[in-house]
């Protein structure tokens, strides 16, 4: 069973049945029990970019450290011993009401579910949140509309990580400048990398022509990949790193590759990270920040086994014949952190993993924190965020608080802290640590992480979060009311939602199965700096997707029949500048990276989608090549269509196919390299040039030789 669960998981999705539920983990509990720990160096992290509005890493936490890896199972035994006393008393409590036909009432939740929202002048209806544990009342709507900022903000900038994302030197549709995301497709020198489908293939783009160079597997010569996942893949310097995910192995896998100036792959070496799969249908597991990768990985914990800090972060380097007992410990647990008092047993550990791969072999170093199983990850480029959530059942069995917290993990190697907070983001793109020293954060009173399709299935009132950086370096007390402005809530499950510029976009549109006409046709637009009212956009469609096109925005969505492309001008008032329609038509990747947005001048630029016919559900990408890449123009904010290219094959060919025989990741990307326009389109790159219109001028087929799938049809997780 564990061979399918990215497939179960995805069609309890589409059918509506476990979007919101617990992701499934990474296999049975013995083969979590057997994968060991993934190795590395327990020396602090490498020098990297200092935390918000410190002169150096932070020393002092607001969380408990453990001392030793021996605290830790010690803690763990304690807390079983005490959860296990805390639902028996539960039962014994329930079991009194029940013979006395009473019961408290279940305390009010956090955020309201389905409170509307008074659009009226002059009144916004308060949130309600409950004492947090901390006494925090409800604010009246004078301090919500204050700035809570101790201190003045400075002169507006650009925020990060928005337009500049897309920098001339990236071919990645990044939400962060500098901060490279894990993908299929990346730019080496006068070579495009590709992953797919288990291999690596590298292609030269000479001014003249395409020239596939090399092929290889994207997993070493002495691996059997079977149940593996390689998803993403990162360059830094001439070392290519492929991330993935083993079922067989029980972790993190982690193979990196030489590449020389021709273009030649060549393997160097495997390291697996014990964990459970870090998969997301919106986010990405890894990043690059200069020669420091960072990447995400939970542990769902088991308090219960004989020693649960057997599954705590380690690793190895594979060989042939690699046993469990290689697995070695990230560390001596003291870089491992728990809040000064918890409501429950701990659930999961998440761990931010960094590895300086500038030298020959890789030093990693690990920090943790112990919380719930639910959680949404964020990188920024100083700090990966982790917010979990969890829920703590009264006498009657049913959910009386949600207990929130988000764990700020500095990148420069200090201490990591804690601050209870409320609601839950959506993805990634719910936060935004902005430059003004503020953590940015929009929430919805429902939700359940960012693991798997817990993306798609979100709930209830709305608000933002405005919380000053300096407040992680204090004391782990809950957030004010006053940090929360409340928003207009959108109704639908599926929302959409990206910080561009000084302003917060969002709304709710289709998801990964089949297109619909009944959404609420319109966008938001909310300056979170001055907290001035949101302003509701009328759309002919939903809001499928939302992207930064400069200091502007684009929102692209489906009426359950064409594919639409807004286009909204942020300054002054928020407002819709011009539409393109595509008829019969649905995106053909739903990920961050399906698109790009090159900006020639300000006001100008040219984009690109991958492009499906009308009513195809969202999941296609994962079974099928897309039709075409559509390429439109950007000219003062109006549209017009430069054209399409297109593909060549029809169907999915037998290549092979030994791993990775889904493409999680899409298999279709728009590829900007100075003034040349490219489209990945599956197993051909095609090359065009504008002039007016776009026209292919050449295109090159990089297909494996044509054989059998090693992989059963219907054993997708291999």
């Amino acid at each position: 069973m564990r061979k399918v669960s990215r497939v179960l998981v995805l069609l309890a999705c589409v059918v509506g049945a476990a979007c919101a539920k617990k992701p499934a983990s990474s296999g049975d509990t013995s083969a979590q029990t057997q994968a060991g720990s993934l190795q590395g160096s327990s020396g602090s992290a490498a020098p990297g970019t200092n935390a918000k509005g410190r002169s150096g890493p932070r020393t002092q936490s607001n969380l408990v450290a453990f001392r030793s890896y021996d605290d830790v199972r010690s803690f763990l035994k304690t807390e079983v011993q005490n959860e296990k006393d805390h639902q028996a008393e539960l039962r014994r409590k329930r079991e009194e009401a029940r013979r006395a036909d009473a019961g408290a009432d279940a305390a009010k939740p956090i955020l309201k579910s389905g409170e509307p929202w008074d659009a009226g002048p002059g009144h916004k209806p308060a949130i309600h949140f409950d004492d947090l544990g901390g006494g925090v009342k409800e604010a009246s709507p004078a301090r919500r509309s204050a700035d809570p900022a101790p201190a003045a903000a400075a002169p507006a900038t650009a925020a990060k990580g928005d337009a500049k994302g897309t920098a001339a030197t990236s071919i990645t549709n990044n939400q962060h400048a500098g901060v490279d995301e894990g993908d299929i497709v990346k730019l080496f020198g006068k070579h495009l990398v590709v992953l797919r489908r288990g291999r690596i293939f590298s292609l030269r783009i000479e001014d003249k022509g395409i020239v596939p160079v090399d092929r290889v597997d994207a997993f070493g010569p002495d691996l059997d990949p079977s149940g593996t996942w390689y998803d993403e893949m990162l360059i830094s310097d001439h070392k290519l790193v492929v991330i993935g995910f083993s079922y067989a192995r029980g972790g993190t896998e982690v193979g990196f590759f030489d590449l020389d100036d021709a273009g030649h792959v060549k393997y160097r070496s495997t390291y697996h990270f014990r964990s459970n799969d870090y998969y997301s249908a919106r986010n990405y597991s890894s990043r690059l920040i200069g020669d420091k990768l960072v990447f995400y990985m939970p542990l769902y914990l088991n308090p219960y086994a004989d020693d649960p800090v057997r599954d705590f972060p380690a690793n190895r380097r594979w060989h042939a014949g690699a046993t469990v007992s290689e697995f070695k410990t990230i560390g001596d647990g003291s870089h491992v952190y728990r809040p000064q008092t918890l409501e429950g047993m701990p659930r999961a550990l998440h761990s931010v993993v960094t590895c300086d791969i500038s030298g020959a072999d890789p030093a990693c170093d690990a920090r943790s924190v112990l919380g719930s199983y639910s959680r949404t990850f964020y990188v920024s480029p100083s700090a990966v965020y982790v917010w979990t959530q969890d829920y703590r059942m009264n006498e009657q069995g049913s959910a009386a608080r949600v207990l929130a917290n988000v764990f700020q993990l500095p990148l420069d190697g200090g201490a990591p802290a804690k601050l209870p907070v409320s609601g839950a983001p959506v993805d990634q793109f719910s936060f935004l640590e902005g430059d003004d020293e503020n953590l940015n954060v929009v929430v919805r009173a429902q939700g359940n992480g960012d693991a798997m399709w817990q993306t798609e299935a979100r709930s209830g009132t709305m608000a933002a979060l405005r919380l000053p950086l300096s407040r992680f370096d204090g004391a782990d007390e809950p957030v004010p009311a006053a940090f929360y402005t409340e928003l207009p809530p959108v109704t639908g499950w599926s929302m959409q939602n990206r910080f561009v510029g000084d302003t917060l976009l969002y709304g709710e549109g289709n998801s990964w199965g089949y297109a619909h006409d009944d959404h609420e046709r319109r966008v938001f637009a909310y300056r979170y700096k001055d907290k001035s009212r949101p302003h509701a956009i009328s759309l002919d469609h939903g809001v499928d997707r939302i992207e930064p096109m400069g200091k502007n925005a684009l929102v692209v969505g489906g009426d359950g029949k064409d594919l639409h492309f807004t286009t909204l001008r942020l300054g002054g008032d928020p407002a819709r500048a011009a539409t393109y329609v595509r008829q019969h038509a649905s995106q053909g990747e739903l990920r961050s990276h399906g698109f790009f947005y090159r900006g020639d001048s300000e006001l100008s630029g040219v984009m690109g989608l991958p492009v499906r016919g009308e009513r195809e559900p969202g999941y296609a990408h994962l079974m099928r090549d897309s039709a075409y890449i559509l390429f439109l123009k950007s000219d003062a904010l109006k549209l017009g269509e430069l054209g399409q290219l297109g593909s060549n094959l029809v169907g999915q060919q037998q290549d092979g196919c030994r791993a990775s025989c889904v493409d999680w990741y899409g298999n279709a990307r728009p590829i900007f390299v100075g003034d040349r326009v490219f489209a990945l389109l599956g197993y051909e790159l095609v090359e065009g040039k504008i002039d007016g219109r776009i026209k292919e001028i050449r295109r090159a087929n990089f297909s494996p030789p044509a054989a059998p799938n090693r992989v059963p049809a219907n054993d997708y997780d291999d």
